[in-house]
């Protein structure tokens, strides 16, 4: 069989330097890049016609069971990362299309994170283009030592950035549905309840995975808990916070400011209330998006394709 592989949403153009498709090629196999968005459902059905392999950039293409159902060439869907909210997994399964994911960067996302919070905390986005409209110094930031960091989901990634506070000299304390005290203290954070974590924070970052329990996780109650002092970091997925509730937060002086990452719908689109949002750092989605992480998506989905074919797939996830 001749199979037809697509690499989708290779925004930078990047992906041929990171695998060896050509070898893949001198196999017979024909290998299609898309670097846009599609613009519907239909738009990502009519370009994947007759395609047998996809590879899948994070969640950036949502394929639900109406568009598999619409694929029927489609047998082997890879995405980046071993966890994908965008892919109707049992869907997949019921249609025979296997499903397989790849490593990534530890490091990527909790540096972005830290990153953002820095720039929000000292005005540096603000200060640099006042700088270059001609002014020399405009704003007065704030040091993190000294202040409280509730971390919002207490896995590697918020681990790491407990890690990170620490080495700043934060208090860090924690929250989630299911830690435990234990775990926390493990991580050298405090376990608080939600509403003590977002009272008592200067700082909130979240580091939940994407589910019906956690969505909306923060609303108005915890925004104004937050208080007129505090910040919200969100660089894990955008639907965690009610992004309405921030808007007006943001706007009405509820809290002192946000770094975003991540949306409801990504990309943002152009007049989104966010971007004119005071007191915001805003970033595209950058968490994942560097040499090492992306070295080990495009390599391990070139691995996953190569087992596949050898008829023994690998990182293969299930419903």
């Amino acid at each position: 069989m001749k199979h037809r592989l697509a690499i989708l949403d290779d925004y930078q153009d990047v992906a041929s330097g990171f695998a060896d498709w050509a070898a893949l090629e001198a196999q017979g196999i024909t290998v299609t890049t898309f670097r846009k968005p599609f613009a519907s459902p239909e738009a990502l059905v009519s370009a994947l016609a007759g395609i047998t392999i996809v590879i899948a950039m994070r969640e950036r293409t949502v394929f639900p069971r109406e568009v598999l159902e619409q694929l029927p060439a489609l047998k082997l869907l890879v995405t980046t990362g071993m966890a994908n909210a965008a892919i109707d997994t049992g869907a997949a399964a019921d249609l025979g299309i296997t499903v397989c994911g790849t490593p990534g960067s530890p490091a990527a996302a909790p540096e972005l994170t830290w990153g953002l919070l820095l720039a929000l905390a000292r005005h540096l986005p603000a200060e640099e283009r006042s700088l270059r409209a001609g002014t020399w110094q405009s704003t007065v930031g704030f040091e993190l030592a000294g202040k409280t960091l509730g971390i919002v989901g207490l896995g590697k990634i918020g681990r790491r950035m407990a890690g990170y506070g620490k080495a700043f000299g934060m208090d860090v304390v924690a929250w989630s549905q299911n830690l435990t005290a234990e775990a926390a203290a493990s991580a050298g954070a405090r376990l608080v309840s939600k509403e003590e974590l977002f009272r008592a924070a200067d700082v909130a970052t979240l580091h939940l995975r994407l589910s019906a329990r956690s969505e909306n996780v923060v609303d108005e109650p915890e925004l104004r808990l937050l208080g007129p002092e505090g910040l919200l970091v969100n660089t894990a997925r955008g639907p965690l916070v009610n992004q309405d509730a921030l808007v007006r937060a943001l706007n009405g002086g509820w809290i002192r400011g946000a770094a975003l990452d991540v949306f409801d719908q990504e990309p943002l689109q152009a007049g989104h209330p966010l971007l004119t949002a005071p007191n915001t750092v805003l970033s595209p989605h950058l968490g994942y998006v560097t040499t090492e992480s992306y070295r080990q998506f495009y390599g391990g989905a070139f691995e996953d394709v190569t087992a596949w074919l050898a008829g023994s797939p690998v990182r293969t996830i299930t419903a």
